[in-house]
């Protein structure tokens, strides 16, 4: 998976299309991230014991990687991700419209 956390994405379909949010947890066995604010479900809870009282509430869920879009910070336009390796042998990801480095460099490949 390409994307990381705190990467900033768009909805390019469904529901919640053209709205830009941050990825807050990333599901990689799965192939789903959960950006805050965004794909909001609301769920009837019973109240519990205690004295918990029940209500409506809302919570998101996981989107499909295929679902979200990267936006590049230097074009801030939505783009798909490609990856470069530079010649100290770090690999980084690379905005595939601007062809500028996005964010911080990742693990050192072999």
């Amino acid at each position: 998976m390409k994307f990381l956390t705190g990467d900033e994405v768009i909805i390019p379909k469904g529901k919640d299309k053209g709205q830009k949010g941050k990825i807050d947890k990333l599901f990689n066995k799965i192939d789903r991230v959960l950006v805050g604010g965004l794909n909001v479900y609301k769920k009837h809870q019973k109240g519990g014991l205690g004295g918990q009282k029940g209500g409506i509430i809302e919570f998101s869920r996981p989107l499909p990687v295929a679902n979200v879009a990267l936006v590049c910070p230097s074009c801030n336009k939505p783009t798909r991700i490609g990856s470069m390796i530079l010649k100290d042998g770090k690999k980084v990801r690379v905005c595939k419209k601007c062809n500028r480095q996005i964010g911080k460099e990742s693990k050192k490949t072999v």
